[in-house]
């Protein structure tokens, strides 16, 4: 697994807090480094989770735009419009977040189809944000195979709200929508042609006959300046269906929405 360069601006900060309902809080932050390359190998990643660059003059042909105008005006939120920022912020704290999955705790994140197959550039997509798998043999099923279902939220701008227990309260709902998302992603994998995957997330669709570990997470990727007056100690999961298997997560950084926006920008002019 070749990992993109960015992951390695994700760093484990050490610090630990516990939660209301006694579980542990880790702490992790971005600080991105002044590095172009690096920067620009980040922009084509989040880019290709909207589409794949061969796909892109075909979608751009007949439209008048530039590649840029067209990512711009077309498929990525807007920059400016409501409810476009703060979908944006949302987008990118999924993205992120399925990256430290994916390229940190080494699950397949398969995510890219969940925002390639939005209809509205403008509206987000409804179901379990993330999912990984983890098969603990290399053939044949096992009990001990993963499926983590996680919730991220995003909290950028100054607000009142635990952003963390906002996205506990979301996982909560993960047992309705789990059956639905798989389902959701094993047609868009059917459409594709891609039977080894279609395969992989099957496996998952009928845990009475096929047991598997359900692990669920909940996310909050945050400026430093809401992280600072957030009070995590007050985070509950009394009544999580899963909450012994539940994992709180919390992802900082200094500026977030102006690299979001940045990102976009690079991800783009860069096309």
């Amino acid at each position: 697994m070749v990992k993109p360069p960015h992951i390695g601006w994700l760093k484990d900060t050490g610090e630990r807090r516990h939660s209301a309902c006694g579980r542990e809080i880790q702490v992790w932050e971005i600080d991105v480094a002044n590095d172009a390359a690096a920067l620009s190998a980040w922009a084509a990643h989040f880019r290709h989770h909207y589409c794949a660059d061969v796909d892109l003059p075909a979608l751009v042909a007949g439209t008048g735009k530039s590649k840029s105008d067209f990512l711009k005006t077309i498929l990525f939120p807007d920059e400016k419009i409501a409810p476009g920022p703060s979908l944006r912020s949302g987008d990118f704290g999924e993205i992120l977040v399925a990256d430290f999955i994916e390229y940190v705790l080494g699950y397949w994140c398969p995510r890219e189809l969940r925002y390639q197959d939005r209809w509205n550039r403008q509206d987000s997509t409804k179901g379990c944000d993330i999912v990984g798998i983890r098969f603990f043999l290399e053939q044949g099923d096992h009990a001990h195979d993963e499926l983590f279902v996680f919730e991220s939220k995003s909290g950028m701008s100054p607000t009142d709200k635990n952003r963390l227990q906002d996205a506990v309260t979301d996982s909560m709902k993960d047992h309705l929508r789990e059956a639905m998302t798989l389902n959701a992603m094993k047609q868009r994998l059917l459409v594709r042609g891609e039977a080894a995957q279609v395969g992989w997330v099957q496996r998952f669709q009928n845990e009475t006959e096929r047991p598997f570990k359900r692990i669920n997470g909940a996310a909050a990727v945050l400026d430093a300046d809401v992280f600072a007056t957030t009070k995590f100690e007050d985070t509950d999961s009394t009544g999580h269906k899963n909450a012994d298997n539940l994992q709180m997560l919390v992802i900082r950084g200094p500026s977030l929405m102006k690299l979001v926006h940045a990102l976009y920008e690079r991800a783009a002019n860069e096309a």
